[in-house]
């Protein structure tokens, strides 16, 4: 019979004390109280020894384990032991460091146990947190560390049917409706699709219209009725992934090429920008800055809406320098922004 949940993590805590070099022969009472701590504290449900026994035993004996491990009792030192002293039912011989590795990335994946595209891999998921985390009871990495999650993300059922898509090179149907104001209207798309990615909580398929010669960017949340179609395509082999995003801040790929923007940021906004650029090619220039203590930076990206509200966001901060367009641009949105304020 399959072991349970908490099974498995009694497994774990006693393979822990049986591998402890520090302590080693453990009793059975060891076994327990160390099973009894890591599960339920210093109060909660009480571990008997029969458990131990029982659990002992399946870790030597039971097939759908495979652990078979050599768990022997030493007389000498009236404790048990492992017969072979290099065996560990995890098979990793892995140290501190890498186990909080370990138990970082289980809870980066964990935090999309409930998106619908994973969710027919919960079980998994969390047999892989239990596990890892199960060699550190009592740590609550848990409680150290919140990753940045939106209240809502929408769209995110659509994402096994695409990676279908594009795995298989098939043809996508959808209907798709703009985020344009006072326009619900829904159009049918036909794609050929090539690429998922996240952008800020927000899943977006790239991928090339029929007909057309270039690829496009559409959002999951503005996508209904999503289907699969029987024709299949073959994939544009000048379509590169990362070159694609190389040059642009944000979601989408400009088409009026790649140019140079310049910006001044104030004191405090120079730290975080020297700390976090918001692009690769950022690099600081030399420049009679506008102020006392202000710093000038340049990018070369394709002009794109999100590079705008990166600058715009920054505030009075940030002072946009140049092309000339791009300045105006910012200075009339900060005019529309200043005019409704008022």
């Amino acid at each position: 019979m399959p072991a349970n949940k908490y099974a498995l993590l009694r497994y774990r805590i006693i393979d822990r004390c049986l591998t402890n070099r520090m302590r080693p022969h453990p009793t059975k009472e060891d076994l327990r109280r160390a099973c009894e701590e890591g599960l339920y504290g210093s109060e909660g449900e009480r571990i008997s020894i029969s458990t131990i026994e029982k659990d002992l035993w399946a870790m030597r004996n039971e097939n759908d384990l495979g652990y078979h491990a050599p768990i022997a009792y030493n007389a000498e030192h009236r404790g048990y032991e492992y017969e072979d002293p290099e065996y560990s039912i995890s098979g990793l011989n892995l140290q501190e460091q890498d186990l909080q590795a370990l138990r970082f990335a289980t809870l980066t994946l964990l935090q999309f146990r409930d998106m619908p595209v994973f969710q027919q891999y919960q079980s998994a998921i969390g047999r892989i947190f239990d596990r890892v985390h199960a060699t550190a009871p009592g740590q609550g990495i848990d409680q150290h560390i919140q990753f940045e999650q939106a209240p809502k993300i929408l769209g995110t059922e659509h994402i096994a049917t695409l990676m279908s898509a594009i795995g298989e090179n098939r043809v996508v149907r959808f209907s798709y409706r703009k985020f344009v104001a006072g326009d619900p209207i829904e159009s049918e798309r036909c794609i050929e699709p090539y690429l998922l990615k996240e952008y800020r909580n927000r899943w977006y398929l790239i991928g090339k219209p029929e007909g057309a010669q270039k690829v496009k960017t559409f959002a999951l949340d503005r996508m209904a009725q999503v289907v699969l179609d029987n024709a299949r395509f073959t994939r544009d082999a000048a379509f590169d992934a990362d070159r694609y995003f190389k040059d642009t801040v944000g979601i989408t790929s400009g088409s009026n090429g790649v140019q140079e923007f310049c910006w001044a940021a104030g004191p405090l906004l120079s730290h975080y920008l020297e700390s976090q650029p918001i692009h690769a090619s950022q690099r600081r220039i030399e420049m009679p800055p506008p102020h006392l203590g202000w710093a000038c930076y340049a990018i070369d990206v394709h002009p794109t809406y999100e590079l705008n509200q990166w600058i715009l966001g920054f505030g009075a901060d940030a002072l946009p320098l140049g092309p000339k367009e791009w300045v105006e641009q910012l200075r009339e949105t900060h005019r529309k922004a200043l005019k409704r304020l008022e």
